[in-house]
């Protein structure tokens, strides 16, 4: 799988340069800068994409200011990768409990965590 995001709209395989939210209740759609994270809801467009985009009529569309440098990683952000696989290294995993264990609680206002199954929890609400 390719790390570059590709272009939502059908046939076109460029580089996504910006990303599209709706926002229903207001009539509005929002285009800003590439988010970090592809969300399920939003629609990343390339540069030619973005810059014809236009609304159903009755709609606005608010354009975000994108600064092109910002789309580039820094030395900063990989320093700060590189950190944090550092520590992540450095701190021993925590032991896993015996299958049908009791958990410990966190708080008294804290869900109980009651079973797992792969990276799915069961929680239960405290008593009161």
């Amino acid at each position: 799988m390719s790390p570059v995001r590709r272009c939502s709209r059908t046939a076109c395989g460029r580089p996504a340069v910006a990303t599209l939210t709706y926002v229903y209740a207001d009539s509005t759609a929002v285009l800003g800068p590439l988010a970090t994270y592809a969300e399920p809801h939003c629609y990343d467009l390339c540069a030619e994409h973005s810059e014809r985009l236009t609304a159903p009529r009755g709609w606005e569309v608010v354009r975000l200011a994108m600064d092109p440098a910002s789309t580039r990683p820094s030395g900063d952000d990989l320093e700060a990768l590189a950190d944090a696989v550092r520590e992540a290294a450095r701190t021993p995993p925590s032991p896993e409990p015996p299958p049908g264990a009791p958990l410990p609680r966190r708080g008294a206002a804290d869900p109980v965590e009651v079973a797992r199954r792969g990276h799915l929890r069961i929680l239960r609400s405290p008593e009161p």
